[in-house]
């Protein structure tokens, strides 16, 4: 995965100098609504210019440049929304602009090599796609409104002590691995298909399935290091159990 370096961002770094030694720091910008130009500005500014904290941008910047997560302090729950808002984005993104892109791109590769393997490979992708639209869904629908209602219940200060059909546990059980299968896709088209004429649309491809890759492991370790954590603590702040 294309990444020239692995350090730690700080406020006073151009956001022009970021994005050029990591491009997918663009990704990272779009999910939270910020697009170009950006002129000479910093990250600091470029976040006041947003209403963005600081801190949270830096965590989800750095976790881009390919570092561990490790946040100088814990996230406040006044942060809840606006990553709610950064994980409906990036699915925008999956669902709206690169899964139609990664298949349309398979349909260009289908009209140029009709080997028989190569049947293999847009049912392995609308399966998975199939898979992951079901897991994107049950997040819009289940747990987004759920986290967002419960961020409004610790900001308002309305304690409980009730048991509830919904818990973080359940979004633990449910969060599974999306990632997995789109390797082996990968792994399909590297190793085992059969080249006819299909050198540049299949070099397309590999870059696109990266792409998607490189962000997806991102939102996974939002989701696990950092959404699910806080879902934890404002349950337990709001005594609620499962």
């Amino acid at each position: 995965m294309y990444q020239r370096t692995n350090i730690y961002l700080s406020p006073d770094l151009k956001m022009s100098e970021i994005i050029t030694n990591n491009h997918y720091i663009l990704l990272l910008l779009e999910h939270f609504g910020i697009g170009l130009p950006l002129q000479d500005k910093s990250l600091n500014k470029v976040c006041e210019e947003n209403n963005l904290n600081i801190e949270l941008f830096l965590t989800f910047a750095n976790l881009y440049n390919g570092l561990k997560y490790s946040p100088k302090a814990p996230l406040s729950y006044s942060n809840t929304p606006v990553i709610v808002n950064y994980l409906e984005n990036s699915h925008k993104y999956y669902s709206e602009e690169i899964y139609p892109n990664i298949l349309s791109t398979i349909k260009q590769m289908a009209e140029v090599n009709n080997h028989k393997e190569m049947s293999l490979v847009p049912k392995f992708f609308i399966d998975y796609f199939n898979e992951v639209t079901e897991h994107l869904d049950y997040e819009n629908e289940v747990v987004f409104p759920y986290v967002l209602d419960l961020f409004e219940q610790v900001k308002n200060l309305k304690h409980t002590r009730r048991k509830i059909q919904y818990s973080v546990v359940e979004y633990k059980e449910h969060h599974n691995d999306i990632e997995e299968k789109l390797n082996d896709l990968k792994s399909l088209i590297i190793k085992y298909l059969p080249q006819k004429n299909d050198q540049s649309v299949r070099r397309k491809l590999l870059f696109l399935l990266s792409e998607l890759e490189y962000d997806l492991n991102i939102h996974s370790k939002i989701e696990d290091l950092i959404l699910i954590p806080l879902v934890a603590e404002m349950e337990s702040h709001l005594n609620i159990s499962k």
